[in-house]
């Protein structure tokens, strides 16, 4: 069982992983937001790394990669910066990248620097299955583990593919579409992650337009934990840190 899968599965609760946009605000507010984060018990953290063409990211998310990528954020400089504070974070960090840089960085340096970094994990949204052998023999070589997306279109028998070599976690994508806070999701919801679930052998959390606390508790009584973005870079903007430690706390009230 990998770092993430441990930290995920040794508390009796829903997992909350937030997801922040490394460089937005400059560089320098990350190691604080982490550290916020891990103090607010996030049980793992998902950073952003900001690119120009980010397909799966909605206005909010897209937003603050631009203020990111103004303040001269690169993933070089985000490993970097991971680098010198590792030791001061515990809980699993997942780097949320597309392929573009990673080709760019060469995907060999790139596992090195990030397992040098303290980084557990990635997410890489627009790689496919078909192509995981481009990276992921480098990222298992430096101990990194590749987290999978499912979504509401995904057909059975491909759920049941990608759940047979996900480690860590699966990523239920809850809306078709990119991400931000919707006010309400589809009626299939439901049912979708009890079919991800019952083909998992590793956690199943669901991400993409949850952002209250309504619908953490609702959506957490079909899997086991969510990811939060939009909302939660929202009120970091905004200064609202206690509506995020109250987002955080609102999943570990689900009855598992």
């Amino acid at each position: 069982m990998n770092h993430i899968q441990t930290a995920l599965t040794i508390k009796e609760k829903k997992v909350f992983v937030p997801y922040i946009m490394a460089g937005d605000g400059g560089l320098e507010s990350l190691k604080g937001k982490l550290l916020f984060l891990q103090d607010s018990r996030a049980d793992a953290i998902e950073i952003g790394i900001p690119f120009s063409d980010p397909v799966a990211d909605g206005p909010t998310i897209q937003r603050a990669g631009i203020r990111a990528l103004k303040e001269g954020t690169t993933l070089k400089k985000v490993l970097n910066a991971l680098k010198e504070y590792k030791d001061d974070v515990s809980v699993p960090l997942i780097l949320m990248t597309y392929l573009n840089p990673l080709i760019a960085y060469g995907y060999e340096q790139f596992a090195e620097d990030a397992q040098k970094a303290g980084v557990a994990g990635c997410i890489i949204p627009d790689l496919p299955i078909e192509e995981e052998a481009l990276i992921v023999p480098h990222l298992e070589k430096e101990n990194l583990t590749l987290i999978r997306l499912v979504t509401l279109t995904t057909p059975v028998e491909r759920i049941r593919e990608i759940a047979g070599k996900s480690a860590g976690f699966i990523y239920a994508v809850t809306v078709t579409g990119t991400t931000g806070t919707r006010n309400e999701f589809s009626n299939d919801l439901a049912g979708f992650l009890k079919t991800v679930k019952s083909l998992s052998s590793v956690p199943v959390l669901a991400g993409f337009g949850v952002s209250n606390k309504e619908q953490i508790q609702e959506v957490c009584k079909h899997c086991d934990g969510v990811i939060v973005g939009s909302k939660v870079i929202d009120l970091f903007e905004q200064g609202k840190y206690e509506e995020i430690q109250n987002l955080i706390h609102s999943a570990e009230i689900v009855n598992i």
